[in-house]
């Protein structure tokens, strides 16, 4: 039984290599590669923009705090 299912599973391989190799043969690379760069920069730009957020929210959170201690000395 063993002999069936390696020659079925020899089959699913050639099978899915094939459809592996068409695939990449239709692939535009140019376009993924456009679309992956693009990607990539809007990414990064994202992580800074909330890099900034978390920062601003720190600051304004110390400066919120500090002037709740000197509200509370001027008291």
């Amino acid at each position: 039984m063993n002999a069936g299912t390696d020659h079925n599973s020899n089959q699913l391989s050639v099978f899915l290599l094939g459809a592996i190799l068409s695939i990449l043969a239709a692939v535009d690379f140019p376009s993924l590669i456009n679309y992956s760069v693009k990607a990539i920069a809007g990414g990064l730009i994202w992580l800074i923009f909330s890099q900034v957020h978390e920062a601003l929210k720190i600051r304004m959170k110390n400066k919120d705090n500090q002037n709740n201690k000197n509200n509370q000395e001027n008291d």
